[in-house]
C-alpha cells in the first residue's frame, strides 16, 4: 500500500513540474521581454524624428512631437531600467543615478563654453563598462530624455546616447578595457556609429546647428561645397569621434582609479573578467563547479 501511495506522490510531482515553469526559468524571459521593448520602443522614436523631421521640438516638449518622443524614449528607458533591474547589485542601481548626472552637467558645461565635443557620455560609458550594455543603454536614453527637459536640443539624440552604452558595454565585455591603450581605439568606434546617428537629427530638424564649436565645423564643410546633410555627418564623425575618444580613455582612468573591492562589487565586472588582473569569477549558488586539473600528487612527489 506504501508503495503505491508513493509511486501516486511521484507521479503528481512530475506531472505539476512539468507543467510549473521554474522561477529560475520565467524571470530571465520576461526581463528579456521588457529590454526588447524598450530597445524597440528608442529606435522606433528615432526612426520617427527621422521619418516625419518635426522641427518644432526645438520648442520644448511641449509640442506634440516633442510629447511623443519624450514619452518614447523615457517610456522605453523604462522597460530598460525595468529588465535589468533585477540583475542589478545595489552598486549598480546607485551608479545608475549618478551617470545620469555626470552626463546632463558634463553636457551642459561643454554647451556652455562652447566646445566643439560634447563629453555628455562619461556617465554612461562609466555604467556600461561596470554594469553592463543594458545598464548603459538605460542610463544614456534617460539622460538625454531627463536633459531634454529644459534643453530641447539634447531630447532626440536620446537614441543615439542609448547606442553608445549598449557599444561601450560590448566593448567592455570584449575586453577592450583590460588595456587602457585599447580604450580610446573602442571609443573612436563607438565615435563612427554615434555620428552617424546624430547627423540626420541635427541636419533635418535643427539645421544641424549646436554649440559654438560645431557650427564653426559644419560651416567649414558647408564652405567646402557640401550639402547640409554631408557637412552635420562630417562634423558628427570629426566630433563624435575626438569626443569618445576622450571619454572612454577618461572612463578607463576612473575604473582603474578605483579601489579594487569597488570595481569587484559589480557583477558585470567580475563575470567578463572586464578589466586586468581581475580573478576568474566563482560559480554561484546552485551553478556547478567547473571541473579543474588536479595535479597527480604522485607524480608531483617524483619531481
Amino acid at each position: 500500500m506504501r508503495s503505491h501511495v508513493e509511486a501516486l506522490m511521484y507521479v503528481r510531482t512530475a506531472v505539476n513540474s512539468s507543467l510549473t515553469l521554474p522561477p529560475e526559468t520565467a524571470a530571465p524571459s520576461s526581463r528579456r521581454v521588457l529590454l526588447i521593448a524598450g530597445a524597440l520602443i528608442i529606435a522606433a522614436t528615432y526612426l520617427y524624428l527621422v521619418l516625419v523631421q518635426p522641427t518644432e521640438i526645438a520648442g520644448g516638449p511641449g509640442s506634440p512631437a516633442g510629447l511623443i518622443t519624450l514619452l518614447g524614449f523615457l517610456g522605453g528607458g523604462a522597460l530598460l531600467v525595468a529588465g535589468i533591474l533585477p540583475g542589478l547589485t545595489t552598486q549598480a542601481v546607485v551608479l545608475m543615478p549618478l551617470g545620469i548626472a555626470l552626463n546632463i552637467s558634463f553636457g551642459q558645461l561643454a554647451g556652455s563654453l562652447g566646445l566643439p565635443i560634447y563629453v555628455d557620455a562619461v556617465g554612461t560609458v562609466l555604467v556600461a563598462v561596470l554594469a553592463g550594455p543594458a545598464a548603459g543603454a538605460a542610463t544614456g536614453v534617460l539622460s538625454n530624455a531627463i536633459w531634454g527637459l529644459f534643453n530641447p536640443f539634447a531630447l532626440p539624440f536620446a537614441a543615439g546616447a542609448a547606442t553608445i552604452g549598449v557599444l561601450a558595454g560590448i566593448a567592455a565585455r570584449w575586453g577592450m578595457f583590460r588595456r587602457i591603450y585599447l580604450a580610446p581605439i573602442a571609443g573612436l568606434l563607438t565615435g563612427v556609429v554615434g555620428g552617424l546617428l546624430a547627423a540626420p537629427v541635427a541636419a533635418f530638424m535643427f539645421g544641424a546647428a549646436g554649440t559654438v564649436g560645431t557650427n564653426a565645423i559644419v560651416a567649414a564643410f558647408r564652405a567646402m561645397g557640401d550639402t547640409l546633410i554631408v557637412a552635420a555627418t562630417k562634423q558628427g564623425l570629426t566630433s563624435d569621434t575626438i569626443d569618445k575618444l576622450i571619454v572612454f580613455t577618461v572612463v578607463a582612468l576612473i575604473v582603474y582609479a578605483l579601489p579594487r573591492r569597488t570595481r569587484n562589487a559589480f557583477a558585470f565586472v567580475r563575470r567578463h573578467r572586464v578589466l586586468l588582473g581581475q580573478p576568474s569569477p566563482k560559480p554561484t549558488a546552485g551553478e556547478p563547479l567547473r571541473p579543474e586539473r588536479i595535479p597527480d600528487e604522485g607524480r608531483a612527489g617524483e619531481k
